[in-house]
């Protein structure tokens, strides 16, 4: 990719009286779309026969080109509005992703029906049924949308969806509508309902994680999410002077897949390739072959889903080739991605094109769109998360160590939470900025185009009983990369003790080491522990921040039922701890067998 496709960074500073910094981009927005109607509109016209949506269909895909999709989502709008639904009616979508639920979505956009996508785990863990319960109780849906009526049976016939149209495209049980039914809706009213949508009009509501309590609803505008695609390709030219092609698990029910990667292909006249497959061991064999038969323009993952492809092209030149030869840019999300995961990346790029494509990240929260930094020039340093995207005021507020609680505010922004007035006014400051509870920190003070690099959740930090700060968030990503493939995931424990410990949730790998016994939710592993051990050793000559003292090995893995893991798969630290109360002071028992001394 050459450096023309680049945008360079331009940042503007202004240090206020208080204190705080804002920060803003030097680069004016471009035009904005009023509502998503108008990209389908616009690219059924421009591109009829351009695939905009595909899945897998036996050894190929099922693809449905831009005119072909436009009709469809004309004649379930139809459906919807002669249902008599429109604002108050909600939609929610209990399974993952597809090519039906896409035109339902569209459909939804097209004529001002609230969509809410959720996690299927919600649906299919029965212990999480009541996330689930929790969900459809907040947004009260008139319709619930499943894409296999066998799968899902059980959730749809949850007394919560007593009254509710269920709509299933496969496996319809009688009782229940079938989704190819709904496309036999005419189209008469439909002009009229989409001329009524603007940008004010709800989109969605996106749940949030539930990572501190239950899950909130966000309210996602048409605003939102048309702005937030113009920042993104004012920060990333080429997306307008060729068709981007994504191969793409990511989940809808979430802000990056769901608003970020779906939006970003109907913006630009792109194509989705919804991948089945995940980056777990079970379905990445499934990723990797989408990966073979199809390749992107662009790649959007996790770093663990970047670790699992690079070890299969690392034997399979084939793969390799194709991933990489057409490829601009590189984006990671979740997390930093590892240096050495990076670095084997790279190189393969250049074996197979000379050149490297762009890697990024960005930064953004649910409540914001997602993207309000984005990191738009080469770098060769992971974690960094960019400069502030056009029409985005960035208010910073430093401490002593120049760590900065980071607060925004622009046309992506929500402007608030479903049916909660109390958690809404508690997420803007007196000035309307967001409230994020993250913090950053710039990577060069002296040059503001280096942008900034994440530095954790200010509510995950807590003090040593000396006094001193522990950064827990940036210092888990450090712990889980020493310890490698021995940890699953971890919990940094400490709050006003004198020393750092770790309770460990073990890989399956680390499950294989020796003799484990259980004793009351612990491990008894002593091989695993020494082994965990060893790798912390060269932190012993490290301040108390960062220095591991002691850890323990848990028996039972996150539980999402009772709130220990999220929808997205991230840890519930203060869940955790609270559930396991009576583990965290045997972590703290210099005489309990089931701690490990570093």
């Amino acid at each position: 990719m050459s450096d023309s496709k680049y945008r360079a960074h331009s940042v503007r500073r202004e240090d206020r009286p208080d204190g705080s910094i804002l920060l803003r981009s030097g680069y004016q927005m471009g035009p904005v779309a009023q509502k998503a109607g108008d990209w389908l509109d616009h690219w059924a016209v421009e591109a009829p026969d351009r695939v905009f949506i595909a899945e897998r269909s036996g050894p190929g895909w099922r693809e449905l080109g831009y005119a072909e999709t436009r009709a469809q989502v004309r004649a379930l709008a139809g459906s919807l509005l002669a249902r008599g639904m429109g604002p108050d009616t909600p939609i929610l979508v209990i399974s993952g992703n597809g090519v039906d639920h896409g035109l339902l979505m569209l459909a939804a956009h097209y004529v001002g029906v609230p969509i809410v996508p959720l996690a299927e785990q919600y649906a299919l863990i029965p212990a999480a049924n009541a996330q689930l319960r929790h969900c459809a109780e907040l947004v009260q849906p008139r319709m619930v949308f499943a894409e296999d009526g066998a799968k899902f049976g059980a959730a749809l016939g949850m007394d919560l969806f007593d009254g509710v149209e269920k709509v299933v495209s496969r496996n319809v049980p009688e009782g229940l509508t079938a989704f190819e039914s709904l496309l036999g809706g005419g189209t008469d009213e439909v002009d009229a309902a989409a001329a009524r949508v603007g940008p004010d009009t709800v989109a969605k509501y996106l749940m949030t994680s539930g990572s501190t309590s239950h899950p909130k609803g966000v309210v996602t505008t048409h605003r939102m999410m048309c702005a937030n695609q113009t920042q993104i390709a004012d920060a990333l030219p080429f997306l307008r002077t060729h068709p981007p092609r994504i191969v793409d698990w990511l989940p809808w029910n979430h802000v990056f897949g769901g608003s970020h990667n779906f939006n970003m292909m109907l913006a630009n006249g792109g194509s989705l390739y919804v991948d089945g497959g995940k980056p777990v061991k079970a379905l990445v064999e499934t990723t990797i072959e989408n990966n073979r038969l199809m390749s992107g323009t662009l790649a959007f993952n996790v770093p663990v889903g970047f670790a699992m492809l690079r070890d299969a092209m690392r034997a399979d030149t084939a793969l390799r080739q194709s991933y990489f030869d057409n490829l601009d840019m590189l984006f990671y999300a979740g997390a930093s991605l590892p240096q050495d995961v990076w670095a084997d990346l790279e190189a393969m790029a250049r074996e197979v094109r000379g050149d490297v494509p762009l890697f990024t990240s960005s930064w953004g929260l649910t409540e914001t769109g997602p993207a309000c930094l984005i990191q738009h020039e080469p770098t060769t340093m992971s974690g960094i998360i960019g400069v502030p995207m056009t029409g985005v005021d960035v208010k910073l507020i430093p401490d002593e160590d120049m760590r900065c609680e980071i607060r925004v505010r622009g046309p992506n922004i929500m402007p608030g939470y479903l049916n909660d007035p109390e958690k809404t006014a508690e997420a803007f400051d007196g000035e309307g900025f967001f409230i994020t509870g993250d913090a950053v920190k710039f990577v060069d003070a002296d040059d503001l185009t280096k942008g900034m690099r994440f530095d954790g959740r200010i509510s995950e930090d807590f003090k040593l009983m000396t006094g001193t700060w522990v950064r827990a968030a940036n210092l888990r990503l450090d712990l889980l990369a020493d310890l490698g493939p021995l940890v699953q995931d971890l919990v940094v424990c400490g709050a006003d003790r004198a020393e750092i410990g770790l309770m460990i949730f073990p890989s399956q790998e680390a499950l294989a080491m020796g003799d484990l016994r259980e004793d009351r939710g612990a491990l008894l592993a002593p091989d695993l522990g020494q082994a965990l051990a060893a790798r912390l050793v060269p932190r012993k000559g490290q301040g108390s921040a960062t220095r591991v003292t002691r850890l323990i090995v848990l028996a039972e893995p996150p539980s999402m039922g009772d709130g220990e893991m999220t929808a997205k798969g991230n840890l519930n630290f203060r869940k955790i701890l609270t559930r396991r109360a009576a583990l965290l002071e045997r972590l703290y028992d210099d005489a309990d067998a089931a701690v490990q001394k570093v």
